[in-house]
């Protein structure tokens, strides 16, 4: 791939081990270095080998890691890797959270095989975060640390996963989650652009939740207090532990929880028990677990993740049913938590229009998919052009009926 006047290597890993950490994470994560929180747990290098080690995301499970490095050879840094994709070679479709069953089922029935195709993605994880994990530029008058400009290692990133998409002769190629500067990017390169929806709460400076609450309109205000106060009405303490709070008996837990709830959804769960030992030893400092007591018992849970400026909720189930327990346990105690520690966002995962009585503002999520066959490529084309009109309007309709107050 041409970098200006240096040539930029694309190489493709069979595993997150395959890279120093430190390599992988200077790219994924540069914001850390400092010692602090990455945006995006999700893309650091310790959660995607927790999913692979754990078995959670391996060729066995229709994941198979494919991740794509680009690197120069430096005069002054030698082999220097300047960006990394996550990028698996998937057998199915599950753990997505951008569904194209549909263009399977009318690629095959033309007789075409679908399966396998490419996703650069964090599996199992509906979080808009970068794909295109690139060093960042050097500061004028720095020693260089990228010596490519960081657009075009994007670009190659790009083009090594169009690549391998043709010349493995697979159907396609999706980008998923990702963030809107590489989504133009994309589309500037001809890939195909989709857009979805999603629910996020938004911290406008509230002190406390009683300050969220003072921005509703009065009716909705009065109704998350009685939604509240009917969570616990049955004798039900809620406590949130991260950290070296977090102790194994809290998974032990947690673990039925996600069982219940996986097995209900989808059938078979997605990650394996091993994967939460993992973060339990790689990334308690990066997460929230809100788990619920009655009688001396653990009775439901969520598992939350936590960003530099965001809370990530990701998994919640319950092993007692009580009325308004998952509103309190998933999107009211994450709110308190975002307030106190001065979060700018809660993400609640995919789907749900009740996450709207709740505070949670409809926003916009992008994906980018590459189809070699030009006959199927405009059929896509043409459905998402229309899909995305009809999203913008969803977004724009779903935007005037927050429960927050009319100013005048």
């Amino acid at each position: 791939m041409d970098g200006g006047d240096r040539l930029v290597e694309i190489r493709v890993l069979p595993g997150i081990d395959r890279i120093d950490a430190g390599d992988w994470d200077a790219c994924a994560a540069p914001e850390s270095g400092d010692g602090g929180r990455a945006l995006s747990p999700f893309t650091t290098h310790r959660f995607l080998r927790a999913l692979e080690q754990s078995g959670s995301a391996t060729a066995q499970a229709g994941w198979a890691p494919h991740h794509l490095v680009a690197s120069v050879d430096d005069q002054i840094l030698g082999d220097r890797i300047l960006g990394v994709m996550p990028l698996y070679l998937k057998g199915h479709s599950q753990g997505e959270y951008v569904f194209d069953q549909a263009w399977a089922d009318a690629w095959e029935r033309a007789g075409g095989k679908y399966y396998p195709k490419l996703q650069a993605a964090v599996p199992f994880t509906p979080a808009t975060g970068p794909r295109l994990l690139v060093r960042p530029a050097s500061p004028p008058d720095c020693p260089p640390d990228n010596p490519v400009a960081p657009d075009t290692v994007r670009a190659a990133l790009v083009q090594g996963a169009i690549g391998l998409t043709e010349q493995s002769g697979l159907s396609s190629l999706h980008i998923t989650f990702c963030t809107d500067a590489e989504w133009e990017l994309g589309g500037r390169m001809g890939l195909l652009q989709r857009t979805d929806q999603q629910f996020h709460w938004r911290n406008h400076g509230y002190d406390d939740f009683e300050a969220f609450l003072a921005a509703l309109a009065s009716r909705k205000r009065k109704q998350i207090r009685k939604e509240r106060a009917q969570a616990v009405a049955n004798g039900v303490t809620i406590r949130r532990f991260t950290g070296s709070a977090i102790e194994p008996g809290h998974w032990d837990a947690f673990w039925r929880f996600y069982q219940d709830t996986s097995g209900r959804k989808w059938g078979t769960p997605y990650l394996t028990r091993a994967f939460f030992e993992a973060i339990h030893q790689t990334m308690r400092d990066d997460i929230l677990l809100v788990l619920c007591e009655r009688g001396g018992r653990w009775i439901a849970g969520a598992l939350n993740f936590i960003g530099r400026d965001a809370l990530y909720g990701r998994y919640w189930g319950c092993t007692e049913d009580h009325a308004f327990l998952h509103f309190e346990t998933c999107y009211y105690q994450a709110i308190e938590f975002a307030i106190r520690h001065r979060l700018a966002r809660v993400e609640a995962g995919a789907q749900g229009p009740h996450k709207l009585a709740r505070g949670y503002e409809p926003v916009t999520t992008r994906s980018l998919h590459w189809i070699p066959d030009p006959g199927f490529r405009r059929a896509v084309a043409d459905y998402l052009q229309s899909e995305r009109a009809a999203v913008a309007r969803e977004n724009a309709a779903l935007a005037t009926m927050t429960p927050f107050r009319k100013e005048g």
